[in-house]
Protein backbone atom coordinates (compact mmCIF):
# COMPACT_ATOMS: atom_id res chain seq x y z
CA UNK A 1 0.00 0.00 0.00
CA UNK A 2 1.21 3.35 -0.12
CA UNK A 3 0.21 6.69 0.40
CA UNK A 4 -3.08 8.66 -0.77
CA UNK A 5 -5.52 10.92 0.29
CA UNK A 6 -9.63 10.74 -0.12
CA UNK A 7 -12.70 12.28 0.99
CA UNK A 8 -14.15 11.33 3.94
CA UNK A 9 -17.57 11.44 5.55
CA UNK A 10 -19.89 14.28 4.29
CA UNK A 11 -16.95 15.96 2.56
CA UNK A 12 -17.74 13.94 -0.94
CA UNK A 13 -21.03 14.98 -1.12
CA UNK A 14 -19.59 18.50 -0.56
CA UNK A 15 -17.34 18.10 -3.12
CA UNK A 16 -19.65 17.33 -5.64
CA UNK A 17 -21.10 20.73 -5.55
CA UNK A 18 -18.04 22.93 -5.29
CA UNK A 19 -16.64 24.80 -7.85
CA UNK A 20 -14.12 22.97 -10.27
CA UNK A 21 -11.06 25.46 -9.14
CA UNK A 22 -11.60 25.59 -5.61
CA UNK A 23 -11.66 21.44 -5.78
CA UNK A 24 -8.14 21.70 -7.94
CA UNK A 25 -6.46 23.77 -4.95
CA UNK A 26 -7.59 21.23 -2.53
CA UNK A 27 -5.83 18.31 -3.93
CA UNK A 28 -3.15 20.43 -4.72
CA UNK A 29 -3.17 21.08 -0.90
CA UNK A 30 -3.36 17.46 -0.38
CA UNK A 31 -1.38 15.95 -2.43
CA UNK A 32 1.87 18.08 -0.63
CA UNK A 33 0.32 16.63 2.68
CA UNK A 34 0.69 12.97 1.40
CA UNK A 35 3.77 13.39 0.29
CA UNK A 36 4.95 14.83 3.42
CA UNK A 37 3.29 12.31 5.63
CA UNK A 38 5.21 9.99 3.29
CA UNK A 39 8.39 11.14 4.35
CA UNK A 40 7.64 11.56 7.89
CA UNK A 41 6.19 8.26 8.59
CA UNK A 42 8.56 6.17 6.62
CA UNK A 43 7.06 2.87 7.86
CA UNK A 44 3.62 3.80 8.21
CA UNK A 45 2.09 0.60 8.46
CA UNK A 46 4.21 -0.80 11.43
CA UNK A 47 3.29 3.19 13.54
CA UNK A 48 2.30 2.13 16.71
CA UNK A 49 1.41 5.23 18.58
CA UNK A 50 -1.36 7.41 17.63
CA UNK A 51 -2.05 9.59 14.69
CA UNK A 52 -0.94 13.10 14.46
CA UNK A 53 -3.29 15.94 15.46
CA UNK A 54 -5.38 17.01 12.09
CA UNK A 55 -5.55 20.94 11.09
CA UNK A 56 -6.98 23.18 8.67
CA UNK A 57 -5.53 24.56 5.66
CA UNK A 58 -6.67 27.64 3.57
CA UNK A 59 -7.31 27.40 -0.39
CA UNK A 60 -8.00 29.70 -2.64
CA UNK A 61 -11.67 29.98 -2.11
CA UNK A 62 -12.33 28.55 1.44
CA UNK A 63 -10.57 25.80 3.27
CA UNK A 64 -10.55 21.98 4.32
CA UNK A 65 -9.91 20.30 7.03
CA UNK A 66 -7.72 17.04 6.78
CA UNK A 67 -6.72 14.16 9.39
CA UNK A 68 -4.11 12.15 8.71
CA UNK A 69 -4.36 8.13 9.62
CA UNK A 70 -0.61 6.74 9.24
CA UNK A 71 -1.19 2.61 9.57
CA UNK A 72 -3.76 2.98 6.77
CA UNK A 73 -1.20 5.68 4.81
CA UNK A 74 -4.09 7.82 4.22
CA UNK A 75 -5.04 11.48 4.24
CA UNK A 76 -8.56 12.31 4.77
CA UNK A 77 -10.10 15.43 3.96
CA UNK A 78 -13.16 15.05 6.27
CA UNK A 79 -14.28 18.69 5.74
CA UNK A 80 -14.45 21.35 2.83
CA UNK A 81 -15.57 24.41 3.70
CA UNK A 82 -16.29 26.99 0.16
CA UNK A 83 -16.69 30.37 0.98
CA UNK A 84 -16.27 32.48 -2.19
CA UNK A 85 -12.96 34.47 -2.15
Amino acid sequence: MSWSWEYAFGAEEAARTTPPAFLAGVREKADELVRAAEALYVHGRSHDESDPKGGDLIVPGGMFTYQIVVRSERVYVVQLTYLGF
